[in-house]
């Protein structure tokens, strides 16, 4: 994370940082991120940029933290508006239709997202995983939590399987529509943002289905 130098710094200074930063790794991502680049773009020096952070790795989660933060906030402000309590599924789906065409809209989150999961270097992958993982859970394990107090998922469920399918899903939906080969069977980089909704949906149903209350005696 930052170091203090960081926070001392003037904002317009940290402001060139980040926008140069984000624009290097969203390209490139960390293997192949550039320091010099980011150096020449921001108009620091190099030996500057290590007294901000740690390394390139230190950087490089604290720009997926920030990135995380952008996400969390507009889907914790959808999720606000939905009613889970009296239409859990209905209102998850809809969160799900927010999640998939918010990557349409915001080119930058959706690099940032694919740097995070594509990233090969397992260190620099495992590091930044952590940073976004918080933010998915932070949001889904009270909804979830939530569904089994109000007897849409059942009370045996795993919960922790399925937050780890939906961890798995989520990044999926968000950059399969725009990531030519990650997808092969159904479809998502061929079409719109309404065909990718569409599977979506599909996909929630067949993976919150085995933790569904069926019988509402259970």
């Amino acid at each position: 994370m930052p170091t203090g130098t960081w926070d001392r710094l003037a904002p317009a200074r940290r402001a060139a940082v980040v926008a140069a930063a984000e624009a290097e790794f969203a390209a490139r991502g960390f293997s192949g991120g550039s320091l010099n680049t980011i150096c020449r773009e921001a108009g620091v020096a190099k030996g500057s940029l290590f007294q901000y952070f740690a390394d390139k790795a230190d950087m490089y989660v604290y720009l997926a933290e920030q990135s995380s933060e952008r996400i969390h906030a507009t889907i914790d402000a959808a999720a606000a508006e939905l009613p889970w309590d009296t239409d859990f599924v209905g209102a998850f789906e809809s969160l799900v239709t927010t999640w998939v065409r918010y990557f349409y809209d915001h080119p930058l989150e959706r690099a940032m997202t694919a740097a995070a999961n594509l990233e090969p270097d397992p260190v620099a992958r495992t590091a930044v995983r952590e940073a976004v993982n918080k933010h998915y859970l932070a949001v889904l394990r009270p909804l979830l939590e939530r569904a089994v107090d109000t007897g849409v998922i059942r009370r045996d469920a795993d919960l922790d399987a399925l937050l780890a399918l939906l961890l798995l899903m989520l990044p999926h939906l968000a950059l399969a529509p725009h990531v030519q080969g990650l997808d092969p069977l159904l479809g998502l980089a061929d079409g719109d943002a309404d065909h990718a909704v569409r599977v979506a949906l599909n996909l929630v149903t067949t993976v919150l289905a085995p933790f569904r209350v069926t019988d509402p005696a259970v």
